[in-house]
């Protein structure tokens, strides 16, 4: 590969990464200020607090997902031998696997699992 196209990948490694966190922190602020607004009314505390975590829970899985497409693009772009390549390997494993888990905190299912208006029930 030119020594052009992997400076362009690493550029799009560091682009993955930098929109995840703007991600998380737009997000973030977009649903404090919602959940705020939302304990204001008295009778809403609870609902408030479930989407407060359910919002920045589908967050949460967006910014890991592109967080995953960088470390992809980062193994295209690295001189990798069998230790930094085990370790890539480990750190895409575990952000899988936050994955699965916030979708099923968020959503109550498994990723694999029709969501209950999909099946018609």
């Amino acid at each position: 590969m030119s020594e052009h196209t992997l400076e362009l990948l690493k550029m799009a490694v560091v682009a993955f990464e930098a929109v995840a966190v703007a991600v998380l922190i737009f997000s973030f602020v977009l649903s404090t200020g919602h959940f705020i607004k939302r304990m204001l009314r008295v009778t809403e505390r609870h609902e408030a607090f479930r989407e407060l975590r359910t919002g920045f829970g589908h967050t949460r899985l967006l910014a890991l997902d592109l967080l995953v497409a960088s470390d992809i693009v980062l193994t295209i772009t690295s001189d990798l031998d069998f230790e930094k390549l085990g370790a890539l390997g480990v750190l895409v494993l575990v952000r899988t696997f936050l994955v699965f888990v916030l979708e099923l905190e968020v959503s109550g299912r498994w990723p694999w699992q029709c969501s209950p208006r999909a099946a018609g029930k």
